[in-house]
């Protein structure tokens, strides 16, 4: 059993710990079946266990944790990053599919209108629609400045030419938040965002691109693709600050999922240590044993700390938390990679069989340290902030 004891943190209400167990003991149930079912393959078999993974998640009430459904229109981040957490250590897949019904939605949870809010974050949250956030293209990736698809005004709405790349649920997805340049400005400033919906014409999906751990993504092309003008979020030239808003929040919530994946490669290493014998004793009573774990339980804990310090910031009301979701997620991805590859090394052989629990997460845990601001780009973001807290 993962430990809980970091749940009586004060960074927690008591409804965080009620949340955490209540959501863990449903896990087990709902979720492990299907990690352990192995991963599906075939595309259409990937995309069905998706659907199903949200299906699942709606029917148990889950997903009213990735939009905000009360009056006051907010996220509850520390509640987004105990979600993340619980299902990154029973599940990679079932994670990325919560996240994404978070983060696809996210500008219009965070910045749309009340019509945009009524029309797609209810289905949303009951799994009737699924969400994609689309903001890399081609030769515009961590510089979200560069991007270089457009949108035209055309008499009541938009047309929308260009591509998009790395898009998550893309071909799944039943409808796109979208980030495109409407001129007026060069750089950051020419931005917007929209909605699309997945059968718009004009939008395809060009290519399936295929990861080292199977998670839908695909490089989608947009050809005079109409779409109206309420399909505008906020507003025109409102883009680049909707987009480092919306990852603002939903940052630390990687770092959280990173260190689900971490837990998990921990717990397995200690099993092993303890029920394996090396030289006629168990294999944790060797010194070397005891220094990696120890080094594993370290990593964690330091993670979690910057994780849920970055949540429990946003949840009190900072009006940004750049600083310290950076922090969490550089901390949490990079240091999760060291605990993963530890664990394999524990485990010798058994650690690179294809299909072992432990060469899955190993697997798995890589993209985190690209996907929503590569851990570079972090660093860059850290030390920008450090040197205006100096005033510099």
């Amino acid at each position: 059993m993962a430990d809980r004891s970091f749940l009586d943190w004060p960074f927690f209400e008591p409804r965080h710990k009620a949340f955490a167990e209540a959501f863990d003991g449903w896990c087990e149930v709902e979720i492990a079946p299907l990690e352990a079912a192995g991963e599906p393959e075939a595309d259409e078999a990937l995309d069905a266990t998706c659907r199903e993974i949200v299906r699942r998640l709606a029917r148990g009430g889950w997903l009213n944790a990735a939009v905000p459904t009360g009056r006051d229109g907010k996220l509850d981040v520390r509640t987004l990053c105990l979600t993340r957490e619980t299902l990154a250590r029973h599940s990679g897949l079932a994670d990325f599919c919560f996240a994404m019904q978070g983060l696809g939605p996210g500008p219009i949870s965070l910045f749309g209108s009340e019509a945009q809010r009524a029309a797609y974050l209810p289905a949303v949250a009951r799994g009737d629609k699924i969400a994609a956030f689309a903001l890399s293209e081609p030769e515009a990736g961590s510089d979200a400045a560069a991007l270089a698809m457009t949108a035209m005004r055309d008499g009541d709405g938009w047309i929308l030419n260009g591509a998009k790349t790395w898009i998550s649920n893309g071909g799944v997805a039943d409808f796109y938040v979208v980030f495109a340049r409407t001129g007026g400005a060069p750089g950051a400033k020419g931005l917007s965002a929209f909605i699309v919906d997945a059968d718009t014409p004009g939008l395809s999906v060009a290519e399936r691109i295929p990861l080292i751990a199977p998670h839908p993504l695909a490089t989608l092309e947009f050809k005079n693709c109409r779409i109206p003008a309420s399909a505008l979020i906020s507003g025109e030239g409102e883009g680049f600050r909707i987009a480092m808003g919306t990852l603002d929040v939903f940052r630390s919530t990687v770092g959280a999922a990173a260190l689900g994946m971490a837990r998990r490669a921990f717990d397995l290493s200690m099993q092993r240590a303890q029920g394996r014998e090396l030289f006629g004793a168990p294999m944790f009573d060797l010194q070397m044993t005891q220094a990696a774990l120890a080094d594993m339980a370290l990593t964690i804990d330091a993670s979690a700390l910057l994780i849920y310090r970055a949540a429990w910031t946003k949840d009190s009301g900072a009006a940004r938390v750049t600083r310290e979701a950076a922090m969490a997620k550089l901390h949490a991805t990079d240091g999760a990679q060291q605990v993963i590859d530890a664990a394999v090394q524990l485990h010798g052989g058994l650690g690179v069989r294809a299909g072992h629990p432990v060469e899955r997460l190993y697997r798995e845990v890589r993209a985190l340290r690209i996907y929503e601001g590569a851990s570079e780009v972090q660093k860059i973001v850290i030390a920008r902030q450090a040197a205006q807290l100096m005033g510099r």
